[in-house]
């Protein structure tokens, strides 16, 4: 259906009904809204943060990825 069909069809409802299609597309609106980014984004300097680097005098955790699969096999041993 075209936009004109659309607006021909719409047009030629009972003013009740063309309240309720105007409510009806105010539902579809407000479920399917899509929050728009912000136009100014802050910028954060990430290195400032004061979690960044706190775990980087562990050195059990050098390599986070044969920490965790120890971790995983002491604590999931049955």
């Amino acid at each position: 259906m075209t936009d004109e069909e659309l607006l021909r069809e719409i047009s030629a409802l009972p003013p009740e009904a063309q309240r309720e299609v105007e409510e009806f597309i105010a539902f579809l609106r407000q479920r399917y809204h899509q929050p728009q980014p912000d136009a100014s984004p802050e910028s954060s300097d990430w290195h400032a943060e004061s979690f960044v680097g706190m775990w980087r005098d562990r050195e059990e955790i050098r390599d986070s990825s044969a920490w965790v699969r120890s971790v995983r096999e002491s604590e999931w041993v049955k």
